[in-house]
C-alpha cells in the first residue's frame, strides 16, 4: 500500500513539473484540446483519520539509532520507516516535556510533580472542539482518572491528568483517561479514538527495565495497531522518548540550553515515504505543531512561532522546509475569568 501511495505522489509530482510540450498551434477547422488540469501535489501533513503517540523514557538517540543499537527491533522498523534524526527534548526531567507535548508550553513546571495542575488549554480541548475524539491509554493504571502514583503507573507519565479543564470534569476524565486494557476493546469494536496517547508503565517504558524490555513493548504494540482494522491507513503512528539521559542537555530550534537532549523519533505510517530520515531540526513542539496542522486546530503556545517547524518531509520529501510565513492557526482568546474559550471547529476543516 505504501509503495503504491509513494509511486503515485511520484507521478503528481513529475506531472506537475514536466515542462510543457511546445505546439505550432491547433489545425484549421479544429477546435485546440483543452489544457490538461494540473493535479495538486502534496504539500504537508495530510487531514489524517488517526493519530497514535506512543511514548518511550529515558533513551539518548545515539543508543536508539545505529550499528550499536540497544533496541534492535526499533532501529529496523526506523530503517524501513521514517526516522526523524535531528529531534530533540524539551528539559529534563520527564513531566515538563510531557507538558509540552499536549499544551506547547512547559507551564513553568520543572521536576515530577504530582499536584502541579494547571488550567490551561491543551491538544484534547482542542480536539473534542472540532469534533473528534480521544483517549489517554495508561498502563498498570488501577482505574480511570486515577489521581496519583500507583507503581508500575507513574502519574508524571499522564500529560492530561495534569490539566483542570479535564481532571475536574469527572464524566470527561473517566471515558478519556484510562487503563491500557481498555484498547483492545476499542480496537475490536472499531472505536479507537482519532488520537490516542499510549503509555507503558514504568517497566516497559524503559524507564525502570532495560531496553530490550521497552524495544520489544514497543514492536508488539505497533504490530497490534497494524493488525487491527481499527487503525486504517489514513493514519500516523508516532513512538517518541520523552527525554535523553541525565546527562544530555542538547538542544535546537529556540528551546534554550539546557535542553532535554537529542532522541529518536520514528513515524509509521502508509501515507508517508518509505525509508525516508528527516534530518530537519524539531523538537516536542513539533511534533504538536504536526498534529495541529493535520486537523488544522489553533496554535498552543510554541506552536505559534514561526522557529517551531511542521514536520513536512515525510510527507513532500522535501527536508529543511521553512515554516515562515505559514499559516499555523490562531491564538486561543480567554475570558474575564482566564479560562480559554474553546473555539469549535467542524471536522476535517
Amino acid at each position: 500500500m505504501k509503495k503504491i501511495f509513494v509511486f503515485t505522489v511520484l507521478c503528481l509530482v513529475l506531472a506537475g513539473c514536466a515542462p510543457a510540450a511546445s505546439v505550432s498551434g491547433p489545425t484549421l477547422g479544429t477546435s485546440p484540446s483543452p489544457a490538461p488540469a494540473t493535479p495538486s501535489p502534496v504539500i504537508g501533513v495530510p487531514n489524517l483519520d488517526h493519530i497514535v503517540l506512543i511514548m518511550l523514557e529515558n533513551r539518548d538517540y545515539k543508543t536508539v539509532i545505529g550499528p550499536d543499537s540497544q533496541m534492535p527491533l526499533l532501529n529496523a522498523l526506523a530503517q524501513q520507516e521514517v526516522l526523524l534524526s535531528n529531534y530533540f527534548a524539551v528539559s529534563h526531567p520527564s513531566l515538563p516535556n510531557y507538558i509540552s507535548l499536549v499544551s506547547g508550553s512547559t507551564q513553568g513546571i520543572t521536576s515530577d510533580c504530582t499536584a502541579c495542575f494547571v488550567n490551561q488549554p491543551n491538544l484534547a480541548d482542542l480536539i473534542e472542539a472540532s469534533g473528534r475524539t480521544w483517549k489517554s491509554y495508561e498502563e498498570s493504571m488501577p482505574s480511570p482518572c486515577f489521581i496519583g502514583d500507583a507503581n508500575p503507573y507513574a502519574q508524571k507519565h499522564d500529560p492530561f491528568l495534569y490539566f483542570d479543564s479535564i481532571r475536574l470534569n469527572a464524566a470527561r476524565c473517566n471515558q478519556s483517561i484510562v487503563p491500557l486494557t481498555a484498547l483492545d476493546g476499542d480496537l475490536a469494536n472499531n472505536q479507537l479514538p482519532n488520537f490516542s496517547f499510549i503509555m507503558p508503565n514504568l517497566c516497559n517504558s524503559g524507564h525502570d527495565c532495560s531496553a530490550s524490555t521497552a524495544d520489544k513493548w514497543v514492536t508488539d504494540m505497533v504490530a497490534k495497531l497494524q493488525a487491527s482494522p481499527a487503525l486504517g491507513i489514513n493514519s500516523l503512528i508516532i513512538i517518541a522518548f520523552d527525554e535523553g539521559s541525565d546527562k544530555s542537555i542538547a538542544g535546537c530550534c529556540g528551546l534554550g540550553s539546557p535542553a532535554g537532549g537529542q532522541v529518536a523519533v520514528v513515524l509509521v505510517s502508509p501515507t508517508t515515504l518509505p525509508e525516508f530520515t528527516d534530518n530537519t531540526p524539531y523538537s516536542h513542539f513539533s511534533l504538536l505543531k504536526t498534529i495541529l496542522t493535520a486537523w488544522n486546530l489553533p496554535a498552543l503556545g510554541m506552536t505559534s512561532q514561526d522557529s517551531i517547524q511542521t514536520i513536512t518531509a515525510p510527507w513532500t520529501g522535501i527536508l529543511g522546509r521553512s515554516t515562515a510565513n505559514e499559516p499555523v492557526g490562531v491564538s486561543i482568546p480567554s475570558a474575564p475569568n482566564g479560562n480559554p474559550i474553546l473555539l469549535h471547529f467542524q471536522p476535517g476543516n
